[in-house]
């Protein structure tokens, strides 16, 4: 199965990154074009996928189609590749498009999916939004989800759950890094080398996701666990509650939907 990706940019390395890490697809089952040729080319010696020059032997060269550009990017693409696209499935990793979207500009022709992916699929440890609607055959439902669970979790969502999903676990990567890279400021300041310190915080939240996930306990329940009477950890949530963590990290999901409307 030849997989063709419209659009190499951070999300789509990720991807095509981790099929190949996985074992999923071997390098030569992943075309790629991009505009930025010399980029792409780049790209491809990095990461082992086949570079393309031009979209329609891309698309006419692949058996499913990614759709990876920026969402403005897309109406574009769609018109120069249109008549290629028939009899095709395409996966879309586009924010902000959905089944819909695709099904109004390229009829019955085309089989669709649209996926909210996010970046750390190159780790084997990504989060995919499946969005409920779509027109994939059997087979190649079963080929797209085997593919992404081998770099992550699938989670098959209805369209107006997409919004918000993607808000949580296609932004959520840079709000925890956000979160790791103050932590280990703080141990800097106090001593620890930075190597070390990003060392210590990314194996704890590591550890304490996978806490959460094996223990299928509520995290306020783990919170209090390591919380003892009159201890260290207790002084450090007070802290946190005072600066207004809880609601600095609903505010910023807030943000995301309030713009998503505009």
């Amino acid at each position: 199965m030849k997989i063709g990706f419209i659009g190499m940019g951070n999300m789509a390395k990720a991807l095509a990154g981790g099929f190949i890490a996985s074992g999923k697809l071997k390098e030569e089952d992943i075309l790629a074009y991009a505009p930025n040729q010399e980029k792409l080319m780049a790209n491809a010696d990095r990461f082992g996928f086949v570079a393309v020059s031009n979209i329609v032997d891309l698309v006419k060269g692949a058996d499913i189609v990614f759709i990876a550009c920026k969402p403005y990017q897309i109406d574009g693409v769609l018109k120069e590749v249109r008549d290629s696209l028939s009899g095709k499935a395409i996966i879309s990793v586009a924010a902000g498009w959905v089944y819909s979207s695709y099904a109004t500009k390229l009829g019955s022709s085309v089989r669709i999916q649209c996926v909210m992916p996010n970046t750390p699929a190159m780790c084997g440890e990504g989060v995919f939004l499946f969005e409920e609607m779509n027109s994939l055959s059997v087979d190649e439902d079963a080929f797209i989800k085997a593919l992404f669970e081998a770099i992550g979790i699938v989670e098959v969502i209805p369209t107006e759950l997409m919004g918000i999903g993607g808000a949580i676990s296609g932004c959520g990567p840079a709000f925890m890094d956000m979160i790791m890279e103050a932590y280990a400021d703080a141990g800097v300041k106090y001593g620890l080398s930075r190597s070390t310190a990003y060392k210590l915080i990314s194996q704890t939240m590591i550890g304490s996701a996978k806490l959460l996930q094996a223990s299928g306990k509520h995290p306020g329940l783990l919170k209090d666990e390591v919380c003892s009477p009159g201890g260290t950890t207790i002084r450090g949530v007070e802290a946190l509650e005072k600066g207004g963590l809880r609601a600095a990290c609903m505010d910023s999901v807030n943000a995301i939907m309030d713009f998503k409307k505009k």
